[in-house]
């Protein structure tokens, strides 16, 4: 068994599985065993929305409001463990799926959602985030990127710290990167094709931090606020 506790800022996540731990051990043997539990975070990442989106997880939707472009569910919402199947839909047409996937949720587990594609072929990607596996105690931070840019071009993504390449290497469309350990500080991000796709952002990660980048948006958008850019979360902190 793992000694390592994940925090999640701003989620109600932890203490639901805090609170099963403390009741599981005071509980007798005839009582009911709590119904396992797995987080989810979900992103809309798709930049020709015409509004805003929605995740329905088997006929449910997760979020209490649909989400706009660029913005997600703010943390890992509990969600029951299994076979669940979750669709994504635009808010104003809900009769109709943009995307669908059906995924084994496991007990204890996190896993992202993320919206992502454009004029007309969108997907909904799952991703086993395996926060379980990351090592605690190590001074680092655990970064990882999405190349959510629906273009057909492998733009090179860099990561770089202290001024030492971290990451470079070309990112498909769709592409979610392993959780690679940076030393804490400020981390030069770069996405780049020689072509339509060029742009920069100076992210600070810290140690025990875990980072999610974002890379979106649509290349030569004449509106801005869909052009490409790179934005970045926070997934939580690992502590021994």
């Amino acid at each position: 068994m793992t000694n390592k506790v994940f925090h999640i800022f701003r989620s109600k996540f932890f203490y639901l599985l805090l609170f099963s731990a403390i009741a599981f051990s005071a509980c007798k043997k005839d009582d009911t065993p709590s119904t396992p539990t797995s987080g989810l975070m979900a992103f809309n990442l798709i930049p020709d929305s015409t509004g805003s989106v929605v995740f329905v997880l088997d006929n449910n939707s997760i979020t209490n409001a649909p989400l706009t472009y660029t913005n997600f569910t703010g943390a890992y919402l509990p969600i029951y463990s299994g076979m669940r199947t979750l669709g994504l839909y635009e808010a104003s047409n809900p009769d109709s799926a943009l995307g669908s996937a059906t995924f084994n949720f496991e007990p204890k587990k996190y896993y992202s959602a993320f919206g992502i594609g454009a004029n007309g072929n969108y997907q909904n990607l799952i991703t086993n985030d395996e926060l379980d596996s990351l090592p605690s105690s190590t001074g680092n931070a655990f970064v990882r990127y999405i190349n959510a840019i629906p273009d057909s071009s492998h733009p090179v993504v860099t990561i770089s710290s202290n001024g030492t390449d971290e990451i470079k290497e070309n990112a498909p469309f769709g592409k979610v990167s392993d959780f690679t350990q940076i030393a804490p500080g400020d981390i030069s991000m770069n996405v780049s094709n020689d072509s339509t796709i060029s742009t920069s952002r100076t992210i600070p990660v810290q140690k025990d931090g875990v980072y999610t980048v974002l890379i979106m948006g649509m290349p030569g958008a004449a509106d801005t606020t869909k052009a490409v850019q790179i934005k970045y979360i926070v997934n939580g902190t690992i502590t021994p």
